[in-house]
Parts: structure tokens; C-alpha cells; sequence
């Protein structure tokens, strides 16, 4: 683990797990002094986190909590005022630890008298990746900018720019992804071919992790979640232990029954037809079942519910307050 400058003095090194982690953090603080009309502002609290190699990881937040402070941190943009980091088992300053390092920033800025074969050359030439030609034509490809390939990036709209940058953080096989919105801008189909990529770089043994506003996607890609508010990590773990099952059902009954039979069996309507809900744990439950069924009603689907990132994230903020 790397100490930084501003770690406390005499402070007995905390103990890590054996094994290379892709990030890893202890005590991570970061204070913007006040200065020219600024005031002083405590960005990171004593972050301690660990994101493994192989895995996808979301960090999760509300505005100001301090996530891109964090990404900034482990991408060694920012020197922390205490704490220490290690991004895949060494210094996120080492530049042999950069070149491994695939990244895409919220605000990307691409040359725009550039075409995408230039930017992604000199992305090359920056990783010291040698004849990079060929993968440089698969990436375009695999992003879905093969036919534009030749064009200005001026003339290109969000979406594309968007892929490019994807397209440039995968260039050279990192061994860690730091992501931050890479599904901004895209459609709908096009954010499934990202999904679907991301899952093939985790198994492929990198690690990812994302930095994103858009809760629904990262559920989607994500195996765990940590959740940061006010500069500390107030939650964190995997994410179907998070979202957590609930006692309410959701099911949904063929045609033919009449709604009066399924409220007396104490199921309530779910808005959308055919579609109900009950609260209550299984032996309920199928109590419930069984006088709708002596009722002639036929069940056709039935779901357990489970708390959403949105409503985990909104838990963890108010427990936290």
C-alpha cells in the first residue's frame, strides 16, 4: 500500500489482504484547503474500500458525496491529504500501473479535427503499445464505429463520441476500467452492447468500476455496490445481499377470474391488469393461493420482490443522516 503525503505520522500500518486487489483503499481523505474566495471543503472521510480483480463494482452517490474526488484519488489526479492507495498492487502514479489503466471521464474531450483511427493511435503511442493497428480496427468495430472511422470527430454526435472514448479506455487490455456515465448519451440498444461488452472484460479477469448516475445501469452491471455520502463509504457490499428479499409478491392470474374473488383471498390490485400483489410471508401467501385457486382463479406468475438500487441507495443515505 502507498502512504501519501499528509498520512498521520506514527500511525501503525493497517493490514491488507495478501492478494493483488485491483483498488484498494485505507483511511482515503482529501480536503480542499480555502483559498481565493473558496471555502475549505472535506471531500473524503477516511475511505476504506477493496474492489477485486474479475469483478464490476459501482460506486453510488448523491451529488457532492464525493465519488469523483475518489475517482480522481485512484487515478492519481488527486493526492490525498491522509490515507493511503494502491490500484492493481501498486502506486496509481507508477506509470507501468497507468499503462494498465483504462479510463473514460464524464466530460470527455476528443480532438475535433481528428478521426477516430488518429485519437486511438496516439492512445497507442501513449500506452507505448507498439503496432496497435489492427486492434485499433477491432475496437472500431466492437463499438460500432467502423464506418466512421475516417471521419472528423467534430462532425460526431454525443453517442459516437461517447463510444470512441469507450473504445479508447479498452484499448491495450487494462486490467482495471474506471468508468465514469459510459453509457451518457448512448440509446437504448446501444447501452446493451455496452453491458455486454463490460461483462466480457469481467470475465476476461479485468476489473470494472463504475462511476454513474444512471442506477438502473448499474444494476445491470454491477456485482457490488458501495454506496458514499458526505466523503465515507456508508454502505457496501454485494448487491443481491443489498437489494435484499422482502415479503412482498407480485403475481399475476389468466383471465377469467373475477377481481372481488382475488381482494376476499386478501391479494391487492397492481395496477396493471391482471397484475397483483400481496404482503406477507409464504405461509400467507399460500393461504392466500389456495382460496383464489378454490376460486377458479390460475396463477400464472409469481415474483418476490426486492428493493431497487434507488430505494437501497435512499435507505443507506437516511440511516446514514
Amino acid at each position: 500500500m502507498v502512504a501519501h503525503p499528509g498520512s498521520s505520522p506514527g500511525a501503525p500500518p493497517p493490514v491488507y489482504s495478501p492478494h493483488v486487489l485491483a483498488i484498494e483503499t485505507a483511511g482515503l481523505a482529501k480536503t480542499y484547503p480555502a483559498g481565493f474566495g473558496r471555502r475549505g471543503h472535506e471531500a473524503l472521510r477516511g475511505v476504506d474500500l477493496r474492489v477485486e480483480q474479475g469483478s464490476a463494482f459501482g460506486l453510488i452517490g448523491p451529488n457532492g458525496a464525493g465519488k469523483t474526488t475518489f475517482v480522481k484519488a485512484i487515478l492519481g489526479i488527486v493526492r490525498p491529504t491522509a490515507g493511503a492507495v494502491r490500484v492493481l498492487g501498486g502506486d496509481p502514479l507508477d506509470p507501468r500501473i497507468r499503462a494498465r489503466v483504462g479510463y473514460l471521464p464524464e466530460r470527455l474531450q476528443l480532438a475535433p479535427a481528428w478521426n477516430a483511427i488518429e485519437i486511438l493511435g496516439s492512445v497507442a503511442r501513449i500506452k507505448r503499445l507498439g503496432r496497435a493497428r489492427a486492434r485499433i480496427d477491432q475496437l472500431l468495430d466492437t463499438v460500432g464505429l467502423s464506418a466512421a472511422a475516417s471521419r472528423r470527430v467534430g462532425a460526431y454526435s454525443k453517442g459516437m463520441r461517447q463510444r470512441l472514448g469507450l473504445a479508447c479506455a479498452l484499448l491495450g487490455e487494462p486490467d482495471l476500467l474506471v468508468l465514469d456515465e459510459p453509457t451518457d448519451g448512448l440509446d437504448p440498444l446501444a447501452r446493451v452492447d455496452v453491458r455486454n461488452l463490460l461483462a466480457r472484460e469481467v470475465a476476461r479477469g479485468a476489473a470494472v468500476f463504475l462511476n454513474s448516475h444512471l442506477l438502473a445501469e448499474t444494476e445491470r452491471v454491477c456485482g457490488r455496490i458501495g454506496v458514499l455520502s458526505e466523503g465515507k463509504i456508508v454502505l457496501e457490499g454485494a448487491l443481491d445481499a443489498l437489494r435484499g428479499p422482502t415479503t412482498r409478491w407480485s403475481l399475476r392470474f389468466a383471465p377469467g377470474i373475477a377481481p372481488e374473488r382475488l381482494t376476499e383471498a386478501g391479494l391487492a390490485a397492481g395496477g396493471a391488469p391482471g397484475a397483483w400483489t400481496f404482503d406477507g410471508e409464504e405461509v400467507a401467501l399460500n393461504a392466500a393461493l389456495d382460496r383464489a385457486r378454490g376460486d377458479g382463479a390460475l396463477l400464472v406468475k409469481l415474483v418476490r420482490e426486492s428493493k431497487d438500487l434507488e430505494q437501497v441507495l435512499a435507505d443507506a443515505i437516511g440511516a446514514a443522516a
